[in-house]
């Protein structure tokens, strides 16, 4: 067994966590069976197992550590915040200067309230559309992910338990197939990604879908958990030029460290506060909301990308590796197979089998030979703390890895290469086809 300490803790989770992970995307059935690190530490864009392996990591943290793992600036400013007091009964003077900071930041917005999770913020943002438009109807964007909330996860596979929504998706990129939903039904609001990993806005494209809010009524909210502080640090709003009514961050905000916000304009956000004259929305009253922790780390991010430019460091190792990576595919003759695909900050990678298909079967092998190289990663998200050292002990591993690929190739089939059964997507209907094989054991 390669990581037996990893696989002991992952039983020991499996047995007192369900799913062995408190995220679906972090579980162990999206790595390969007996290859699922369990860490103990990070620096910069390298992260230990407790089997005392190390990884150049990507991904980070889901896409929510821009600057690596353990940033000195965010490091002090948390342990500054921590020696004086995390939680208190009345509003802090950090909540005020935080505040100033985001909206120095992005200028879109009128106003913000701080949260720990970004499924908090899209559902404040939904249920701010349907107050002040009176509506139940939400139109969302065919794009992966917007909330653990019922109203969204019940268009999901994975909806046992969840009430019918009146929920309606639409295409990213068709203006008319919008036009057609917001003609069609009363919506609250459009939630939806300015771009994502793999779709950038066609020229005009932001632009008639705030005309098309505009012209139905309908609030548009963005998602920028993802974009904001990777395409820039005011989001992707700033980067396109189109202004939503509300927007909603979270992930690299705090590089790492749990903090969240909605944001927008001041006549919606008020309806949550103490400058109205109708019905109040309950809009994000949390415990740990303003706890200091997420607002320190929250400036000091806000400092980095004001003095420093990561989301240009991110670019460029990600161009060199997606340059780097995809030169290698080709000479091992798997070229066709396994691409590099997306924004060089936000890459992700595909695998397709010996008939051009996309292959669970082949990502999980070509994941599993990155991890015995020493790379981990269901992607090529990078951070700016990812150096020309890590880019290219991650291209000698695509080496190695593109050479049993290829194998695999001429064999059309995995047999005999993979160990265990492959990956499966996170958000499905069934445990199978990776259901624990036996209950782990008291």
């Amino acid at each position: 067994m390669i990581l037996p300490e990893s696989t002991a803790l992952q039983d020991r989770l499996h047995r007192l966590v369900p799913g062995g992970a408190h995220t679906y995307a972090r579980g162990s059935d999206q790595y390969p069976e007996g290859l699922a690190p369990v860490l103990t530490r990070g620096a910069g864009a390298r992260v230990w197992d407790v089997d005392d392996r190390c990884y150049v990591e990507y991904g980070m943290g889901l896409r929510s550590v821009t600057l690596g793992h353990g940033h000195p600036a965010v490091v002090a400013a948390v342990t500054e915040a921590v020696a004086a007091g995390t939680n208190f009964s009345r509003p802090t003077a950090l909540e005020v200067a935080a505040a100033e900071d985001f909206l120095r930041t992005v200028p879109t917005a009128e106003m913000v309230k701080f949260a720990k999770n970004g499924s908090d913020t899209t559902t404040a943002a939904v249920r701010l559309a349907r107050a002040a438009t009176g509506r139940t109807d939400v139109a969302v964007c065919r794009q992966p992910f917007f909330s653990v909330d019922d109203w969204f996860i019940g268009t999901t596979e994975m909806n046992a338990g969840i009430p019918a929504s009146p929920v309606h998706p639409f295409p990213y990129n068709d203006a008319d197939a919008l036009d057609r939903l917001l003609t069609e039904h009363d919506i609250a609001c459009v939630v939806m990604e300015a771009a994502g990993a793999l779709a950038e806005p066609e020229p005009g494209y932001l632009d008639s879908v705030r005309a098309l809010c505009d012209r139905h009524g309908a609030v548009l909210v963005f998602d920028e958990m993802i974009t904001g502080f990777r395409w820039a640090a005011g989001g992707a709003q700033s980067v396109y030029g189109v202004t939503p009514d509300l927007s909603c961050w979270g992930k690299a905000m705090g590089n790492g460290v749990p903090i969240s916000a909605l944001a927008g304009r001041r006549d919606l956000m008020e309806l949550g506060g103490l400058n109205t004259d109708v019905d109040r929305v309950f809009l994000l009253s949390t415990t740990h909301g303003p706890e200091t922790l997420g607002l320190a780390a929250f400036r000091a991010v806000v400092r980095t990308y004001e003095t420093e430019d990561p989301v240009g460091a991110m670019e460029r190792a990600g161009t060199r590796l997606t340059d780097a990576v995809t030169q290698v595919c080709v000479d091992a003759g798997i070229g066709d197979h396994v691409r590099v695909l997306g924004r060089p900050s936000c890459a992700i990678f595909t695998t397709l089998d010996a008939t051009g298909a996309p292959s669970q079967a082949f990502r999980t092998l070509f994941l599993q030979e990155l991890i015995l190289r020493g790379v981990l990663g269901q992607s090529f998200v990078v951070s700016a703390a990812h150096t020309e050292e890590d880019v290219d002990h991650t291209v000698d591993a695509v080496r190695g890895a593109a050479e049993v690929y290829r194998r695999a190739l001429d064999a059309g089939s995995v047999d005999g290469l993979l160990r265990g059964r492959p990956v499966a997507p996170a958000i499905r209907r069934t445990a199978a086809p990776r259901r624990l094989l036996a209950p782990p054991s008291p």
